[in-house]
């Protein structure tokens, strides 16, 4: 048998590391199958949302804190966040093709501190934190967009408004505990958020990111209240961190 040239035997070697790579490359862009192919057809579909929440305060102070004689011994009032859970059901009417329209009642429990800085008795600054728990019940409702379809997922952003209910309210707590902060029942926020759906096999897993800011002041006076008073307006601000299965 005669031999092969070097010539003609490199470009043989060349092609078949070309068709190699040709055929690796075909078989990539293959496309994959679809999960729940038609998952987004339905006009309604359920599931139910789990979440933590960093709940804080944004605090406006009473604009006579220095000229009030009973109040000028505070000299600094911070507020300060603290993590809590949320449960929740998913309700999802479609829209449209890129649109949905939900309502996700929630049972969530939170816990806010507010920190005082007070001037002491020796001139030594003393610290004094009011804790502030809270079970809300809230009915959030949002528009959802969403992106095209890319094989198993897709990105969306949200934005709608929520009313909240606090069951653990102290508003009608007995005058004995009249240094509490103390605040109404009702809340009113809007929200904004994003995530991303994916397709799995038997159903739709979406991590989401949901920021609400309070829209009315949660702050109940009562006098005298050292602690209350020193403050004007109380906003409430939450951060959810959510999965949810439907």
């Amino acid at each position: 048998m005669k031999n092969v040239p070097p010539i003609k035997s490199n470009l043989l070697f060349t092609i078949l590391i070309v068709c190699m790579f040709a055929s690796i490359e075909v078989k990539a862009q293959r496309p994959k199958p679809q999960n729940l192919s038609k998952y987004d057809q339905q006009w309604v579909h359920f599931g139910f949302l789990l979440g933590l929440n960093h709940a804080d305060f944004i605090v406006k102070h009473n604009p006579n804190i220095k000229t009030n004689p009973n109040l000028n011994s505070i000299y600094v009032v911070e507020a300060e966040g603290d993590l809590g859970f949320t449960l929740g059901i998913v309700s999802n009417l479609r829209l449209g093709p890129y649109f949905d329209l939900r309502f996700i009642p929630a049972l969530a429990f939170s816990q806010r501190s507010i920190e005082y800085t007070l001037m002491g008795n020796n001139k030594i600054p003393e610290k004094h934190i009011r804790t502030v728990e809270s079970t809300f019940l809230e009915f959030p409702f949002h528009m959802k967009y969403k992106s095209v379809r890319v094989q198993n997922g897709r990105a969306f952003v949200l934005a709608g408004a929520r009313y909240s209910i606090d069951l653990a309210s102290q508003k009608d707590v007995s005058k004995e505990d009249e240094d509490l902060i103390k605040l109404k029942r009702n809340d009113f926020a809007y929200e904004v958020g994003f995530g991303m759906d994916f397709y799995l096999t038997y159903f739709k897993f979406s991590p989401v990111i949901v920021l609400s800011m309070g829209m009315n002041n949660m702050l109940f006076k009562e006098e005298p209240n050292l602690y209350s008073n020193a403050l004007d307006k109380l906003l409430s601000k939450v951060l959810l961190i959510a999965i949810t299965f439907e």
